[in-house]
């Protein structure tokens, strides 16, 4: 189990994710009507009001009682013997943890777990909200130790996002695209792809998920776009960031991080333009190789066909000539 992410199942469709409920009015829309007087309700309904007695004495109307709250499911035992034998991935605060746990709690704790049990509750565990929204934070994945050892996943990230609030909105009815759209541009930026890369790389089957994810990327496209023009005049300046930022109107801590956003991208970019361009070349180098090789056979054989054929002559030759110096041979063929 090398691979401890969750596969989020798709968000609902469009219409699905609205605030109405089942009585097709949301929530907010659901007032009461106003009385003449510009109260709500009538004012015989309201208890306490003129002709109505109070109920439940001076602390206002009596309560329904509470309905007893289901009991929490129980906590799988290997979960809860996590729990206490790394407490620090598992006893407190949810963090995304580092590919290959699984390996990294067998090597740990070689008698304490079955393999498969083990599997079983790490998958549980992943698959769980707190979890998931650990994921969709924007934390590093830990290790063992609770350190941070390597970034997780733009796709991984953005698959976790849409769980969590496709759990929000099945738990709430709340309509939670805006949110969605609003985390999905954060987590873009922060992974340095350009839109379009970031969006063919998380992109699914979801079309109501698709839609967001396409509203984002155009308008983080053009943000992106208007901090690398900020960039190059920044750039093409020559001043200090104050200076910059007094000439263009702006507040000095605002350019700053304007700029470093833009100089972080046009870094990532070129980063990825150089590990493409050396991808495209060891694989140019793989196939030359790899054609040398299959041609190899071949030079190899023309030098042993001309070497036996050289070896055929020469043995020819000796045959013949003995039998053509031969005086007995001359002697009959005179």
């Amino acid at each position: 189990m090398s691979d401890i992410d969750p596969t989020p199942a798709p968000l609902p469709a469009t219409g699905d994710l609205t605030t109405e409920g089942p009585t097709g009015a949301a929530p907010h829309e659901q007032q009461p009507q106003a009385n003449a007087d510009g109260r709500s309700g009538p004012r015989g309904n309201r208890p306490g009001g003129r002709g109505q007695p109070r109920s439940g004495g001076r602390n206002g109307p009596a309560r329904a009682p509470r309905e007893p709250k289901a009991p929490a499911p129980p906590k799988h035992p290997v979960l809860q013997q996590l729990a206490e034998l790394e407490p620090t991935l598992f006893g407190g605060e949810a963090v995304p943890m580092k590919r290959g746990i699984f390996q990294d709690l067998m090597a740990a704790h070689p008698e304490a777990f079955e393999k498969e049990a083990l599997k079983t509750a790490l998958g549980l565990y992943t698959r769980s909200t707190r979890y998931l929204l650990a994921m969709a934070s924007g934390q590093q994945r830990h290790n063992l130790a609770g350190q941070p050892v390597e970034a997780v996943a733009p796709e991984h990230r953005y698959h976790s996002l849409l769980e969590t609030f496709r759990r929000r909105h099945a738990r709430t009815g709340q309509d939670v695209r805006q949110p969605l759209y609003a985390r999905i541009v954060q987590a873009a930026e922060e992974s340095s792809l350009m839109p379009a890369d970031y969006a063919a790389l998380v992109r699914g089957k979801d079309e109501a998920a698709n839609e967001i994810l396409d509203a984002a990327m155009a308008e983080l496209g053009s943000r992106v776009a208007r901090e690398q023009a900020l960039l190059r005049a920044f750039d093409a300046s020559g001043q200090t960031v104050n200076a910059f930022a007094d000439a263009y109107g702006l507040h000095p801590v605002e350019a700053a991080a304007t700029l470093s956003r833009a100089k972080a991208r046009a870094e990532a970019m070129q980063a990825a333009a150089e590990q493409a361009a050396a991808a495209a070349e060891t694989a140019n180098t793989q196939a030359a190789t790899a054609e040398a090789a299959s041609a190899a056979p071949e030079a190899t054989e023309a030098p042993a066909e001309a070497e036996a054929a050289a070896a055929a002559a020469a043995a020819a030759t000796t045959q013949e000539a003995p039998a053509a110096t031969d005086p007995a041979a001359c002697a009959s063929a005179a």
